[in-house]
């Protein structure tokens, strides 16, 4: 039967959904106590646009999991929903609406949308729905995800949002909802908060809090912005860009200059700005201010490099703590040119000079000014310079001590003193704030974020009490990879209000306040739960489902006044038969805000019984080396992947390119390697599956040592794609059962006489251990294979366990050191390039075997093995040879693991090559002899017996 991965996977497709194969339910007569359940999730689809290869890894491993912990007798759910809250899919309908070009090159030139289908796609909903089911669920069947479908909602469901509108009656009624002013990320186009779900550029941007510096002139305030409050006396110059507009205004009552865009900021951040008059940079580069703090007046220089969209659009100058800074005076000085046509006086920039104002660890008086020289940089469009002003930044923060004109804060860290240094500077009226972000950030909608004061309910993560709880969920929490368990605690430290509204968008209306809607990193935090239960929502009216119908369904029935509604307490048996989440499937960069959020809300929300047990990290996807981006049209749909390679193959490599929390690379080059890989497997399976082996092969009889070998390997391989699975490590587990293996089975191959019936048996019974190791990662395949070889697909088959009777450590020692020998002989014809006629094997002498176990017992440290083995008067009179000999032996002992080495006390070394005589004389034609260094009937005519070692026996080849 010839391999055709697309006519096999849509047989299976359809069989699976015949037989509602992953439809799980609560078993009728177990305990649920005692029922072994998993229950996997994975951050549910946002559908604002297709789903593209990075998504169906993001799927895909979760699904191992759960098709792995099925052969392990659980009973699994592995759900799906569609998270639809928020703004984006209102911007992507706005988008398509106006025909923007660029929306327009997305949906029909990346994810191939039709123009009859377009108006389909112009209410939010539609938009969404057409995504759901033309993408991301088609794609997820064809990949064989094994997800219960029943289960699956919207996030703007009617009957979800009478969950979320219990979980923040819930959180209002403890507590841990507060309002008030607060920063937040804000949409200039659709005057809306917005966060990261809502971005189309800067998802990772955080906002900063920004010092401002207000110079002064006259009655004009010129506020700077800093992160380096303490540099204030180290102000040499200012910069301003002379091709921006700027504006004069009163702000708060006092008369500032900034830029446009600051004018704007300011007024979103609750203060009271009135544009008096617009002008060009140009109208102020060189006027001097007064430095509020030191009373010096420093001149204004002109730069195109000032962003004016960058806090106040006026950027101070620190010559001698900043590098860019340093080199940006020293090409304002060589361009007297320049200087003069704004009216400025060459030599009253020359004249300027750093201001040192700290003491740096591994610098001079001037660190900005050492930092450039030792990178050899010369100008301020060297790449490099970034780094090495962030170097010096780093440096000051930490080892920096003020100097003696900071009076109070004199000789003290930065790190120790800066906020208190910037309050006490606030408190004198020098100095005020301003919360921007470093980089650009823009929303879905294509308009430009910036921060704003939005009176708004916030969440309270910042309650002590709430921070401890989330911190015991991370205790218990089986974190994977293990190093990420500290950034869970990191976020919980740091993390404060979360403003967990929005003015507009899809989603659930706050319930006592329906003009705002919770946002989408709100809503999300405990929807795991809703999974068990959503499927039987629907026999439910909804307007049944109110407060005291949850309290029922997740606290009980004595959390209720009078009798709980019995449809609740139904439900509630079936959340408890699958609750907690067993694992968790999530990206890396969700553990500053989602992740974090879902440990929050459980730890107040339910029981210690019903907090995660686990989370596994997700890395990024490349594509061609590069980062994938559907607005660039640089991604492969899965579709179209699964037409040219099949399900499996592109399953395959998504699997075993990387470990799950590292990035990796969709090469196709390497995809189509993956193709023929199964293929050749297919068709090995199929020979094998063609074979009839008698039944009366008896294992304990027929087999030979080679065949043992590799069904010792066989349990090996059992075990650690086992431990690998058990730790989510997808790559791991999936080489060793696969590429692994292989190259066992070409050894044996090479090895082994394959027209035996022993062989056969042995070949077929590791087909069939592999096919069921393999089933997580290649279902279709290894089911119609499995099936074909036994009448059972692999995925009913249980998963397989290490069968201890043919686990030998001698027998793989024995083959281990043939197979070493055979490499050597190969190494000396590769160098030689003789053609042998006879091949001489020599075993080492007894009194070598004898050092070796003196070794062996005596443990590596030369000195005391030594100490015994000149104990024997004929090992002294050997003298230097003894002493090599046990340095030699000392290394091997070292790479050897203490089972190894117990069995070779077992082993006669000359026997063991002896059976391995034919095979030798096959692989080479040649003859082949093996002695005893010592042998009396020895034939050694280039004396070549002498340097045999234990275990690694002389070679002489005529």
């Amino acid at each position: 039967m010839d391999y055709n991965p697309q006519e096999l996977e849509a047989d299976w497709r359809e069989r699976w959904d015949t037989e509602e194969r992953y439809e799980p339910d609560p078993t009728s007569t177990a305990d649920p106590e005692a029922e072994e359940t998993t229950f996997i999730t994975v951050p549910y689809p946002y559908p604002s646009g297709g789903m593209h290869i990075g998504h169906a890894r993001t799927y895909t491993v979760p699904d191992v999991y759960a098709r792995y912990r099925r052969q392990q007798g659980d009973n699994v759910l592995f759900p799906m929903a569609w998270h639809v809250t928020g703004t984006p899919i209102i911007g992507a309908v706005e988008r398509l609406e106006k025909r923007e070009e660029k929306q327009m090159s997305v949906l029909q030139d990346t994810y191939n949308v039709s123009d009859d289908v377009l108006s389909d796609l112009e209410t939010p909903m539609g938009y969404a729905r057409h995504f759901i089911e033309e993408h991301y669920k088609t794609g997820m069947q064809s990949l064989g995800l094994s997800i219960d479908w029943r289960r699956e909602f919207t996030t703007n469901d009617d009957r979800y949002s009478k969950f979320i509108t219990w979980q923040y009656e819930t959180l209002r009624e403890r507590g841990r909802l507060e309002k008030g002013l607060h920063p937040v990320k804000f949409c200039t186009e659709q005057e809306n908060p917005v966060t990261t779900h809502d971005l189309l550029e800067g998802e990772n941007v955080e906002y900063q809090e920004y010092t401002l510096v207000k110079f002064e002139q006259g009655d004009m305030v010129v506020p700077m912005a800093t992160l380096r409050p303490e540099t204030v006396r180290g102000v040499t110059n200012a910069y301003i860009n002379p091709n921006s507009t700027y504006v004069e205004a009163t702000v708060d009552g006092e008369q500032w200059l900034v830029s446009v865009e600051a004018a704007e900021k300011l007024e979103l951040q609750d203060h009271e700005v009135d544009i008096t008059r617009e002008f060009q940079g140009s109208e102020f580069v060189g006027e001097h201010v007064t430095n509020p703090v030191t009373g010096d007046e420093v001149l204004v220089l002109p730069a195109e490099f000032v962003d004016a969209d960058n806090a106040t659009g006026v950027v101070m100058s620190v010559p001698a703590h900043s590098p860019d800074d340093y080199l940006a005076l020293l090409e304002a000085k060589a361009d007297p040119e320049r200087l003069e046509s704004y009216g400025i006086d060459p030599t009253e920039v020359d004249a300027i000079e750093p201001v040192p104002i700290l003491d740096v660890e591994g610098y001079g008086d001037i660190p900005a000014k050492d930092a450039v020289e030792s990178a050899g940089i010369t100008s301020s469009n060297n790449p490099n310079l970034k780094e090495v002003t962030q170097d010096v930044y780093n440096a000051e923060f930490h080892t920096g001590r003020l100097h003696d004109e900071y009076g109070e804060f004199s000789g003290e860290l930065i790190e120790d003193v800066r906020d208190e240094l910037a309050a006490a500077y606030r408190e004198q009226g020098s100095f005020g704030e301003l919360y921007d972000f470093p980089e650009p950030v823009i929303s879905r909608a294509g308009g430009k974020v910036v921060v704003a004061y939005q009176d708004t309910w916030f969440l309270s993560y910042n309650d002590e009490d709430w921070k401890a709880e989330a911190k015991r969920v991370v205790d218990q929490l089986d974190t994977i990879p293990d190093n990420t368990r500290g950034e869970y605690d990191h976020t919980i430290d740091w993390l404060n209000e979360w403003p967990c509204i929005r003015n507009y968008g899809l989603g659930t209306r706050l319930p006592w306040d329906e003009s705002f809607v919770i946002e989408p990193l709100s809503d999300s935090t405990i929807y795991m739960a809703y999974y068990t239960i959503a499927h039987r929502l629907d026999e439910i009216p909804t307007e049944d489902l109110d407060r005291e119908f949850f309290d029922a369904l997740f606290y009980g029935d004595k959390a209720v006044d009078g009798k709980a509604d019995p449809r609740a307490l139904d439900l509630r048996a079936e959340w408890q038969y699958w609750y907690p989440v067993t694992q968790r499937f999530s990206a890396n960069d969700l553990i500053s805000n989602h992740l974090t959020f879902y440990l929050f809300h459980h730890a107040e929300l339910f029981d210690e019984a019903q907090w995660p047990e686990g989370i596994t990290i997700m890395g990024m996807g490349l594509l061609e080396g590069e980062k994938m981006s559907s607005s660039k049209g640089h991604v492969v749909l899965p579709g179209k992947a699964i037409e040219d390679y099949g399900a499996d193959t592109v399953r395959f490599f998504l699997l075993n390119s990387a470990e799950p929390w590292q990035d990796y690379d969709w090469r196709s080059e390497q995809v189509a390697g993956v193709e023929r890989q199964l293929t050749r497997f297919w068709n090995r399976a199929q020979e094998l599956i063609s074979e009839d082996v008698t039944d009366d092969v008896d294992p304990d009889t027929d087999l030979e040592h080679i065949d043992r070998w590799l069904l010792s390997k066989l349990q090996t391989t059992v075990a650690d794609v086992t431990a690998a699975l058990d730790n989510s490590e997808t790559r791991t587990a999936s080489q060793a059962a696969f590429y692994g293996f292989d190259e066992h089975l070409k050894w044996y191959r090479r090895r082994a006489d394959l027209d035996r019936p022993g062989a056969q048996w042995t070949l077929q019974h590791v087909l069939e251990t592999r096919l069921r190791l393999l089933a997580p990662f290649i279902p279709f395949m290894t089911n119609e294979l499995h099936e074909q070889l036994t009448g059972t697909p692999a995925e009913d088959a249980p998963w397989p366990e290490v069968e201890s009777e043919w686990q030998s450590t001698r027998t793989e020692t024995e083959e281990r050191g043939i197979e070493r020998l055979t490499g050597d002989i190969q190494d000396i014809l590769k160098v030689t390039e003789q053609d042998p006629e006879t091949i001489r094997v020599y075993v080492a002498a007894d009194w070598k075997q004898s050092v070796f176990e003196t070794v062996r017992e005596t443990g590596t440290n030369v000195g005391d093995v030594m100490g015994e083995v000149m104990q024997d008067p004929d090992l002294r009179e050997r003298g230097n040879e003894v002493n090599q000999l046990v340095q030699d032996l000392v290394e091997l002992v070292r790479s050897l693991d203490d089972d190894v080495l117990a069995v070779m006390d077992e082993i006669d070394e000359r026997s063991t090559y002896e059976t391995a005589v034919d095979f030798l004389e096959r692989e080479y034609d040649a003859a082949v002899e093996i002695y005893a260094e010592d042998g009396v009937e020895i034939d050694d005519p280039e004396d070549r017996a002498s340097k045999a070692v234990p275990f690694r026996p002389a070679i002489h080849i005529e």
